[in-house]
């Protein structure tokens, strides 16, 4: 079953009142905290009190975005243990992180087994607190291209290890679906958004595209999260008219 949500970061100058507000208005079905803004890596507190209010509307929260970097712990300050308690006091079932700071292009060895021997590591963590890590699909990470990201999961070969999955921009439908395919096996949830030639557009744009990915996507074992970014104009209205949009394609 796929269900609707929000990644939290596409709205960053709003309170997450105001967000868990917008997305009830909208009818969709959870949120994903960012750990940057709306709720900080290691605040504990702050992660209860949002996992509270997100509930009391009745909306779910399928994973805490967090800003842990494979490979970066002590570049960027940020210890796992504090990505881990705030997503343990969020109540979610997943952390995403991201594949390293380099593009895979710009990656040696050393780089891969750094990142890779890291993945594992914080995969068993959250294993043994019962709490998935998947990794964003990104540029200059590297999952940045679905052969890097695929080598990444197959050579970390850790059963708590998952990615998400984006349409990455400047590919054809037929390439997105093609790197699609290579990460069924661990893929987790799909960031949702349309853009012509790098510009934001509206999601009712991109309904018929999408509706392609997710015949795909629908063929991944288990359940998942739809969760539209990257609002155009950033706007609530926008984000409106998206979550119906994004209703029609999850069917």
């Amino acid at each position: 079953m796929i269900k609707t949500g929000l990644v939290s970061i596409s709205f960053r100058k709003l309170s997450p009142d105001v967000i868990i507000d917008l997305v009830a208005r909208a009818g969709l079905d959870g949120i994903e905290w960012g750990g940057d803004i709306h709720v900080p890596h290691g605040d504990t507190a702050k992660a209860r009190e949002v996992a509270q209010k997100t509930r009391d509307a009745g909306l779910c929260i399928p994973s805490y975005g967090s800003y842990y970097y494979l490979g970066c712990e002590k570049e960027k300050n940020l210890p796992f243990e504090k990505v881990l308690e705030s997503a343990l006091e969020l109540g979610t079932p997943l952390i995403r992180v991201w594949a390293g700071n380099r593009a895979s292009s710009a990656a040696d060895q050393d780089w891969w087994n750094t990142c890779i021997t890291d993945a594992r590591r914080i995969g068993q963590m959250a294993l043994e607190q019962g709490v998935k890590i998947a990794f964003e699909y990104h540029a200059n990470t590297l999952t940045d291209t679905s052969e890097t990201a695929y080598r990444l999961l197959k050579e970390t070969n850790h059963p708590n290890i998952y990615t998400y999955w984006q349409p990455p921009v400047g590919m054809t439908k037929e390439e997105c679906i093609e790197g699609l395919n290579k990460i069924i096996p661990w893929l987790t949830n799909v960031h949702t958004f349309y853009w012509v030639n790098r510009a934001r557009r509206p999601l009712e744009e991109g309904i018929d595209v999408w509706i392609d990915y997710m015949k795909v996507i629908k063929q991944a074992k288990g359940d998942r999260y739809s969760m539209i970014e990257f609002v155009k104009d950033d706007t609530p209205e926008q984000f409106l008219k998206d979550s119906e949009a994004l209703k029609k394609i999850v069917g």
